[in-house]
Formats: structure tokens, sequence, C-alpha cells
């Protein structure tokens, strides 16, 4: 097949590796398994016994508990895929997904990389690259510089011309590490150093760029799919407003504030951005609205996104089998006349964290673990009753999807689905996320970044309902009843290759 003088040779993925954990790692093994490709787990030795380990076809120990030893082994996992005969490797997100170089090994060692071209992956994981190159294609950005800094002094300057509140970002950077709000002059130098500190101590790459804060900002983004033939489409947006320290906890689609126009504006410029960087495979364009419902250009962020359940909701598409199709060499089917929204979605974050201790990060066993269900509730997650939360690794136990005809009912049902899932030994930010869906301001749809700061107090949590002691005694007895039924093996003489598991047994039965 040829597109633009380049032979694009179409391939067939037999067998994929999954080069993560956890909840995403079982998310695309599924839907590799319904496309007839057998999976490979990597897992590192606090994750032997986790649930995505035991699904895959194979799976291998790839290092020790921490992500450095393990899940970052670039050279390690590569072998381990040329050793089993594997012909593509899916990164997930988080830890290899945005790496070029990762994506370049890959290439050169024969195998698919499902992801887009190192290429893409370098222009679009520089904030400063990436603004240069939605400039070049008209698309709005906030006023600020169009380069990076790390000279203090030269930044100030930079910052009084472009008017105060200003906001400091790393460069390299991602989830809210070296990013910070200067209000005032006074205030430039200290948060212009701590923020070249942390982006040196996270990315290894000081450099940061200044521009203007916009306040009260909303943070929407859209979802691009890309072929390696050219062709680019927009699966609408996601509100992802409701965040704590730049991460976000609740996210819906579409978004409740959007018009018509606005929205094929944005979904037209998502896609302008994913050309200025010959794109392909699932993407996701950001962008900053303020409360005149202006968007500006915010990144790109070149891998599947944690919130992409509520796009597939509402659009009816597998975002990873589109990713694999596209990594095989196929053209898209899919058209943008064809694209219209279905319904709402709404997911929220089930972290192991306590809202009510300034979201401190918890460590603990799930002594009970029953996630919801019903018509509309989709969960997907990496754990199971009985596991213990890992320090190494993001604290994300699940993410709660609710899906209906409308906004409304896609609250409701989600009010309900949160009220059903039972955890018990650790907490978590369910409590929270109830809150905010009974807040008016997410009601109406009035909400922005700024939710936890203008709206939450610790002391809010306990206004919503919590199980009655009655209850709490029950969960506890019936606990303690089924662990002196049963016992956990550990098997330290677990050899590298596991046995193969009995879903496949199943599927060839």
């Amino acid at each position: 097949m040829i597109f633009n003088n380049t032979y694009i040779k179409v391939l067939k993925i037999n067998k994929l590796l999954v080069a993560n954990r956890g909840e995403i790692a079982l998310r695309i093994m599924r839907s590799a398994r319904e496309m007839g490709i057998k999976t490979v787990a990597i897992y590192s030795e606090a994750d032997r016994f986790s649930p995505h380990v035991r699904y895959a076809d194979e799976a291998v120990c790839v290092g020790a508990a921490p992500s450095a030893q393990s899940y970052l082994q670039m050279d390690k996992i590569i072998e381990i895929s040329k050793k089993l005969g594997v012909d593509a490797i899916h990164p997930g997100y988080g830890f290899l997904s945005e790496r070029a170089i990762f994506a370049d090994k890959v290439a050169k060692a024969g195998l698919i990389f499902i992801g887009p071209s190192a290429e893409s992956i370098e222009i679009m994981g520089s904030k400063i690259g990436a603004k240069n190159a939605a400039h070049k294609f008209g698309i709005p950005l906030v006023p600020g510089l169009k380069e990076a800094i790390t000279d203090i002094p030269d930044a100030k300057r930079k910052a009084a011309e472009i008017g105060y509140p200003v906001l400091i970002k790393a460069s390299a950077g991602g989830g809210g590490k070296g990013m910070r709000i200067v209000e005032k002059e006074e205030e430039f130098d200290e948060q212009m150093q701590r923020a070249i500190s942390e982006a040196v101590a996270a990315f290894g790459d000081g450099s940061v760029f200044i521009e203007k804060f916009v306040t009260s900002p909303k943070h929407i983004e859209t979802q691009v799919l890309g072929d390696q033939h050219g062709n680019i489409i927009y699966l609408f947006e996601r509100e992802c407003s409701i965040q704590r320290r730049h991460q976000k906890l609740v996210e819906e689609a579409p978004s409740a504030c959007l018009t018509p126009e606005i929205r094929k504006a944005m979904g037209e410029c998502a896609v302008l951005a994913a050309k200025a960087c010959n794109y392909y495979s699932a993407g996701t364009v950001e962008f900053v609205v303020d409360d005149k419902l202006n968007f500006y250009f915010l990144e790109m962020n070149t891998r599947l996104q944690v919130e992409h359940p509520v796009t597939e909701m509402i659009t009816g598409i597998d975002l990873v089998k589109q990713q694999i199709l596209i990594a095989e060499g196929k053209p898209l089917e899919i058209k943008q006349e064809d694209l219209k929204i279905h319904g709402h979605a709404i997911e929220v974050r089930v972290c192991a964290e306590d809202p009510a201790n300034n979201f401190l990060p918890e460590v603990g066993t799930l002594h009970k673990y029953r996630p919801p269900r019903g018509v509309g509730i989709r969960v997907d997650d990496g754990f199971e009753e009985g596991m213990e939360i890992p320090i190494y690794y993001d604290n994300m136990i699940a993410k709660l999807i609710t899906y209906a005809a409308t906004r409304n009912e896609a609250i409701s049902r989600m009010e309900r689905a949160i009220d059903d899932f039972q955890i018990t030994g650790i907490q978590t930010t369910l409590s929270f996320c109830k809150y905010v869906l009974g807040h008016e301001s997410f009601l109406s749809g009035k909400f922005n970044t700024k939710f936890v700061e203008n709206y939450f107090r610790p002391e809010n949590l306990a206004t919503i309902p919590q199980a009655d002691e009655e209850k709490i005694a029950a969960a506890i007895v019936s606990n303690l009843l089924e662990n002196g039924k049963q016992s956990v093996k550990n098997d330290t003489d677990t050899p590298l290759l596991m046995p193969q598991s009995k879903w496949k047994n199943r599927r060839n039965a």
C-alpha cells in the first residue's frame, strides 16, 4: 500500500506484549483477545499475583518492584518480546508510553510499537515543540513564551511583559510536576527556582516556559485517531476539570458547556495539531478553556488516556482495537461524518488516598473489594479482594464509569454505583467523587479546575451518607469468616514463563 510515495506494509499482529500493569494491561489484553491475538504480560516482583498476570497467555517477571528496575527496563522488555516471538508491544499509559527512545528501540528491533512514531512523540513530548508545531497551523495558543527558558532574571522580565498571573511549566513535564502559578512579581524568583528544581528532579530537564495563567479555566480535551495513510478524525471531547494537584479525578463526555459550534472548532483544531506532527494512533489534544469559552491549545498526549472509556461509551468505538489496526497498517474505516455522540458517560478514579486528609496517599490491604454491577456500569480495575496496594506505583485502584441516555441519568447512576462500591481496609476518593456529583457547580456544568480550592473542605464529607454501624460490623464479620476458610499460597518458585491461562484453553476449546 502506497501513501505519499511511502510504502505502508500491512502486517498481522498475532502476539502482543503489554508493557504495563494493572487495569490498563487487562483492558488492552481483553481487546486483543477479542481480535484473536495472544498476549504476554510482564510483571514486577510486587505484581506477581496481579490479575493481569493470570489473564495473559504468558507472563514474565521483568524485575524488582521499583519501576526503574522493572517496567522501565526498555532493553529487557524488548529482549523478552523477541525471545517469546512477540510481534508488537503496547505501552499502555505512563511508564514507557511517551518515551520516543523506546518507540525507536522497538522499531529498530523489528517489532511493532502500538502508538505513534518516535518523531511524533518527540515533537509533542516537548511543550515548547508542541506549541511551535501548533502555532504553524494557526491553532489558538495562550499568550506566552515560544521558547524554553532557564535564566531567572530574563524569565522575570518576560513574565512582566505577559502580565500576571502567569504559569511556569516544565517543558518536558506532566502530571503537575514543575508547575507553578505566580500571582505577583515578588513571588516569581522563588516559584521559578522551585519549578526548575522539580523539573530537573522529575525529568532531568530544567527548562520551563511561561504563559499567561487563564483564571477560572476549564480543562477540556479532544480525542483523535489517525492512521498511517494520512486520515485523522476527532472523537469529540472529554471534560476533565475536576482535579487535585493538577491530576484528574472526575471526567465526562461530552462536556456540558460546549456548543456544537465550539465542539466542532475544537475538534478541527485537534486534527490540525495531529497533522502538525504527522500523527497516527490514538492521541489526545488538551485545551484550556476560559469562562467565555475561548479555547487555547495546551499540549498533546501521544498515547491512550486514562479517561478513554468515556469516549468509547459515547461513540461505541474500541480505541485499543483501533490502535492495533492502525499499527498493522490498516486505514481507518471510520469517517468523521459517521461519528455522532450517543448519550453521556462519566468516569471517577478510585484512588487509594484520603480526601479528608489533603488527599494523602494510602497504603494497605483491600480487606473487602466488591465493585458495583448493573446496566450502564463499567469498572476497569487491576486489583482483587485481599490484595495490597503497593507503594511503588500510581495509587489508582479502579476506574468507575457510568453511561446513560442523558447527563442527569449518568450522574444518578454514578451516585448509585458509588454507594454500591464496597471497599474496606483503605480510604479512597469515592466519597469525594460523590460530593462532586451532588454539588451545584458540577450539576450546572459551571465548574472549573479550581473546584477543590473553591468548594471542597474535608468536613464536607461528613454530610455524605455512610454505611451504618450494623453494616460495617457485618462486613467485618463476613471478612473474618472468609479469611478463616481460605489461605493464600505464595509460590516463591514461580518460573519465568507462567503457565498458559485457563482462558486460552477455554477459547481454543
